[in-house]
Parts: structure tokens; C-alpha cells; sequence
């Protein structure tokens, strides 16, 4: 049966700007926002800060255009990755939005699932022996594995409804948690720490950690963009919004774990997670319940990204049966860091995995969108075989070799010193691969027209 797809109707384009900002406060007001304010820390307050200003800055300007691209055409991010690698060649750029957000959806619960883990402790009293704290965490596993499923029964309706009440309860009581942090230890304390030199990163990793983290946002941004009938919304909301819970977020992170390890007197990036930190400082089990609601409202959006991505693999399978099945795998996921090295591993694995690919994909289709598509894509063709968008069996070979020098330009760039040292490999590996992929694409487009 061939394919149909179908832009998004008026009717279904009921996304207001409230609802697109709270859906992007929601998606960064979470567990691994925090977590990742917790590892930066390692290069102190001040520089910490002003990499996660202009990092998110420059991201959530690229989520911003991205976005446009959903209100413009009414069709799912995946979707528009098309035009760019081709009808058969967007499956590349789908697994790896697939893997990389059922990835964060088991981060978020992860973390989430420590919460739980201290909660029943002091609740049940348990003590801190291996096997409680592995079967505390199990259960925390399967607890908010159920929690996601609801938040997502019955696809971007329950997610609207779910970051519509998750973000009011989240900013009453992350305020409450802020106010307590800042109490336990005084500010000008915080901002004078600095880490063991053992325990340092350079500025140039710290900007490809919060790139990895932002940018896996942009690829999917038209997802939700799809469904307001306002520009502004889709863009200028998207981007504060974003950047908003960003830097609240990973502030709230950033100084917690600096407060912990003044506190204890010790500095260690594998304490830098938000359930940790609480019980640390005390914060009690009202905390743990913040981080619970947090990680629902997060992966509300990662596990609607991860869907949406797998119905561009799977042209037969709807948006609904895709996010249980995406929601399924990622709480089997979830148990990799219970059996596997340190969480902080694990997750400095997964950045590193992302990180490379993330890049030069939102460099090829953002180009091919604005610059030489001119913002113009044909709906009918993006399906058809032998037709525009169909290039070589499918593929746009151009952009698959350009993405893969884009990667291998990212691996060779972090040999670099001067790169490490400074401004880290991803956004140089995105301008190499955007000005080759405009030169290559402008002139075989050139080549056809005479």
C-alpha cells in the first residue's frame, strides 16, 4: 500500500503559545538538565554559567528555525529530513533520533528512579545494603516506566495535558528547592569554589557536553511546532522557553552540587545527580517527589520525539502503538547503569555517542531547508518513488558522504588541543559540514538547470 502523508490540518493545530512554552520549559525543567548543571560544574561557577548562556543561545537559535519548519509545513521533524537525504535516507537520521531519545528517556528515569529509591528507604526504612538499594532502584524503574505510559496513552493530546499540569507544579516547588540550596550555603561561597585540578574540564569538552544536550532538542522541535497555527509561537516562545528551563535547570544543578561538595567537603561529578544531591543536603522527600514530576514531564516530550521518529521508519505504524513501544524500550534501557559502570559513565558514553552525530545532521537539513529548497518542499513528493526527493534509490548520497565527513571532521577536530581547549568540535564540525553540503548541493543544482 503506498504511503500517504498528510501535513498537519487546521483543525489539529490547537498548540497554543502557553502550550508550546510549557512543553519546552518542561522539556529542559528535568532531571538531566540538572545532572548536566552537576558535571559542568568541574570548570567552577562563573565559566560554568557563561558556556551554558551562550551554548543554549546558539542551540535554541537553530531549535528556533527548526521549529519554523514544522509551523511552515505542518509535517513531523523526521519527516522534513526527506528532502535533504532522501525519502529512504531519512531512515539514517530516524534511527539515530530513536536511539538518542529513548537514551534520555532512560537517563530521566534513571534518575527519577534514585528518587523513588531514597523515598522508600525513609519510608520503609531500609538500610543502604546492595541488595535494597538495587531492588529500591528496580522498583523505581517500573513505578515511572508507568507514569510514562500514562503521560502518553493517547499521544500529543495527553502529552499537552501532562506538561500543561507538570510545569505549575514543577516551578512551585523547584523554587521551594532553589530557596533551600541557596540557604544551606551562602551564595558568595559558591561562586568563589573551585574544583580539584583532577576533577577539571576544559572549556572546549564543556561545550560539547551542552551542545550534545541541546542540540538533541532541534531534531525535534518540528514534532510539536506542527501543531500551533502561530509563528511566534513556533519560534520566538520555542526558543525562550527552551532556554529558560535550561538555565534554571541547569543552575539549580550547577549550584546544588557546589553546595554538596562544600558542604561534605568533597568534589565528585558522580554525586552531580539531582536525587543525591537532595538527600545530601537534606531536602527531604518533597524533593524526591520534584525529580519524579520532573522526569514525567521531560519524557513526555523525549518518548513523543522517539515516536515520531520510529512512524518515519515504519511508514505502516501509528504515532500511538510507536510511543508504547519506544516507552517499553527505553524502561528496558533504564536498567543499563543498575548492571553497568557508574551512571556518570554511562551518561558521558552516551554524550560522547550523540554528540558526533547530532551536528552535522541539523547542518545538512537546516541548509537544504533554508538555502537551497528555499523553505519550498512539495508534501506529494515526499513519499514518492522515482520522484524529487527520491534521488539515488532513495538516498541522497550528497548528504549521507556530507554527514559522514561532518562526523569524521568531529573526531579529528577533538585531536585538536587548541579545539578542546576552547571551543570544543561541534560547532566548527557543523560549519564544515554546512558550507560543504551548500557548495556541493548549490552546484549540482546549478548542473541541472542548464
Amino acid at each position: 500500500m503506498k504511503e500517504h502523508i498528510q501535513a498537519t490540518t487546521p483543525d489539529q493545530r490547537a498548540m497554543s503559545k502557553w502550550d508550546l512554552f510549557a512543553t519546552w520549559i518542561g522539556a529542559n525543567a528535568n532531571n538531566g538538565t540538572w545532572y548536566i548543571g552537576g558535571v559542568i560544574a568541574a570548570v567552577g561557577l562563573i565559566k560554568a554559567s557563561t558556556l551554558l548562556v551562550i551554548v543554549g543561545s546558539l542551540s535554541y537559535i537553530l531549535l528556533a528555525l527548526a521549529s519554523y519548519m514544522g509551523y511552515k509545513t505542518g509535517l513531523p521533524a523526521m519527516t522534513l529530513t526527506r528532502p535533504s537525504f532522501g525519502v529512504r535516507g531519512s531512515i539514517l537520521p530516524s534511527l539515530v533520533n530513536v536511539i538518542q531519545f529513548i537514551g534520555w528517556a532512560a537517563i530521566n528515569t534513571f534518575i527519577a528512579a534514585t528518587s523513588i529509591s531514597f523515598i522508600l528507604k525513609d519510608i520503609l526504612g531500609w538500610n543502604n545494603s546492595a541488595f535494597h538499594n538495587q531492588f529500591s532502584i528496580i522498583i523505581g524503574i517500573v513505578v515511572m516506566s508507568i507514569l510514562h505510559l500514562i503521560s502518553i496513552s493517547v499521544g500529543e493530546k495527553s502529552v499537552k495535558w501532562i506538561e500543561r499540569f507538570g510545569i505549575i507544579l514543577v516551578i512551585i516547588l523547584v523554587t521551594w528547592e532553589s530557596v533551600v540550596v541557596l540557604k544551606t550555603v551562602p551564595f558568595q561561597e559558591i561562586i568563589k569554589w573551585q574544583p580539584a585540578a583532577k576533577f577539571q574540564l576544559s572549556s572546549g569538552k564543556i561545550v560539547d557536553i551542552l551542545a550534545a544536550f541541546n542540540l538533541a532538542w532541534v531534531t525535534a522541535a518540528a514534532d510539536f511546532s506542527r501543531f500551533t497555527k502561530d509563528k511566534h509561537a513556533a519560534t520566538t516562545v520555542s526558543f525562550f522557553g527552551a532556554n529558560i528551563g535550561l538555565f534554571w535547570f541547569a543552575f539549580i544543578g550547577l549550584i546544588a552540587t557546589i553546595a554538596t561538595a562544600i558542604t561534605i567537603n568533597k568534589f565528585d561529578p558522580n554525586n552531580a545527580d539531582p536525587s543525591t544531591i537532595a538527600a545530601k543536603l537534606g531536602l527531604g522527600i518533597l524533593a524526591m517527589l520534584v525529580i519524579v514530576i520532573t522526569s514525567t514531564t521531560a519524557n513526555a516530550v523525549n518518548l513523543m520525539a522517539a515516536g515520531s521518529a520510529m512512524t518515519n521508519i515504519f511508514h505502516k505504524l501509528k504515532l500511538t502503538p510507536a510511543l508504547w513501544i519506544v516507552t517499553l524500550v527505553a524502561t528496558v534501557m533504564t536498567f543499563i547503569p543498575v548492571y553497568v559502570a557508574s551512571f556518570l559513565t554511562t551518561f558521558e558514553t552516551f554524550l560522547d555517542g550523540i554528540g558526533m552525530f547530532l551536528g552535522p545532521e541539523i547542518a545538512i537539513f537546516l541548509v537544504d531547508f533554508f538555502f537551497i529548497k528555499k523553505k519550498d518542499y512539495q508534501v506529494s513528493e515526499l513519499s514518492k518513488p522515482q520522484g524529487k526527493y527520491w534521488y539515488t534509490k532513495g538516498i541522497n548520497l550528497m548528504a549521507v558522504i556530507t554527514w559522514a565527513i561532518g562526523v569524521l571532521s568531529y573526531l579529528g577536530l577533538n585531536k585538536i588541543d587548541f579545539i578542546v581547549q576552547t571551543v570544543g568540535a561541534t560547532f566548527p564540525a557543523m560549519i564544515i559540514t554546512a558550507v560543504l553540503y551548500y557548495l556541493v548541493s548549490a552546484r549540482t543544482k546549478k548542473i541541472n538547470t542548464i
